[in-house]
């Protein structure tokens, strides 16, 4: 399902960071640095696709759509499940863009989850959970080299 809507609508956030550019383009990279462990597959190549995995709540496929160093990093969700919510697929088709802007000596990141919108039932706990990635987990990797990613996940036996 994809909802169009108002630019505005979608999920925004903005970070700032003393480092450079280029810094901030390897760390947004590094997805198991500062999202989770538990994805398979290359997070740093144009045209690559990657699997996020959280227990059995969420799992997505993602496809690396753009890296445009050091000023951009794109990824279109290919397909989704949600456990706790009523249509499993919300995510499916959206769109992640990290834009990233030098501000003086400092660096912004520019986020916005395109397609995650109010209407949708996980709005709220994803958008509190981008907000934690990528105010504390991401800025802390482009920092201090040490993110909080979610753990890796012993497979059950």
């Amino acid at each position: 399902m994809t909802i169009v809507s108002n630019q505005a609508d979608n999920f925004a956030a903005t970070v700032l960071v003393d480092q450079s550019p280029e810094a901030v383009f390897s760390a947004i990279a590094n997805v198991r640095g500062w999202w989770s462990e538990n994805i398979e597959g290359p997070t740093d190549r144009a045209g690559e696709e990657f699997t996020y995995r959280h227990q059995d709540v969420h799992r997505c496929t993602i496809l690396v759509t753009e890296m445009t160093s050091p000023t951009r990093v794109v990824w279109k969700v290919v397909d989704n499940f949600f456990d706790f919510t009523d249509d499993t697929k919300e995510w499916s088709g959206t769109e992640m863009r990290f834009d990233i802007v030098p501000r003086g000596s400092k660096t912004e990141i520019q986020f916005t989850h395109l397609g995650l919108v109010p209407a949708y039932e996980c709005f709220d706990v994803c958008s509190n959970a981008w907000d934690f990635y990528l105010r504390t987990s991401l800025r802390g990797l482009i920092r201090s080299g040490s993110g909080l990613p979610n753990p890796l996940e012993q497979p059950v036996s």
